[in-house]
């Protein structure tokens, strides 16, 4: 493993899955992500970032499907994920006050009053970054109806969001 995280392009080259040892933890940009218990058909690291007392810790997942060990493709996407997670998760914020305007979403006046206010009506990020390299951060806590009950999900291209929608029991 490299000083910043990222592991040497010569690790994990043989079949993913192929009767290796998943690591208990991976380091990636200074944050420890521990293995978890899964279902058998994937493998999933979670780390969270450290804060202040009595606050909720925003979390980095990282999932493998099949278990595997971590490429390094996906290990160097976790490590843009978590080097940048600031900036992307206020990017993500941003991109949310915009697109969430457009009818589609069926934002009721006051949910878009709440828009521009300055906290926004979500918080607690959570960015899952899967195996294909594609990744997604979600707002854990909303106030606006499209997150009841589980959060609203912005989909990423590499640094750049886009999609938005409501989690729902699918």
């Amino acid at each position: 493993m490299s000083a910043d995280g990222v592991p040497p392009n010569d690790r994990g080259g043989r079949e993913p899955g192929a009767g290796t040892e998943l690591p208990a933890t991976l380091h990636i940009a200074g944050l420890a992500l521990s293995l978890v218990a899964s279902p058998p058909t994937l493998a999933c690291w979670s780390g969270s970032f450290p804060v202040s007392a009595g606050a909720d810790p925003a979390e980095v997942n990282l999932v493998i499907e099949p278990p595997a060990p971590p490429q390094p493709a996906t290990l160097r996407r976790a490590h843009d994920v978590v080097s940048r997670f600031d900036a992307l998760v206020a990017r993500a914020g941003e991109y949310c006050r915009v697109r969430l305007r457009e009818e589609q979403y069926g934002l009721t006046a006051g949910e878009l009053d709440r828009l521009d206010l300055p906290e926004p009506p979500w918080g607690l990020p959570e960015a899952t970054v899967w195996t294909d390299r594609s990744w997604m951060i979600r707002f854990a806590e909303s106030g606006l109806r499209m997150g009841d009950p589980y959060g609203i999900l912005v989909t990423f291209d590499g640094t750049r969001p886009v999609d938005v929608q409501g989690a729902d029991d699918e």
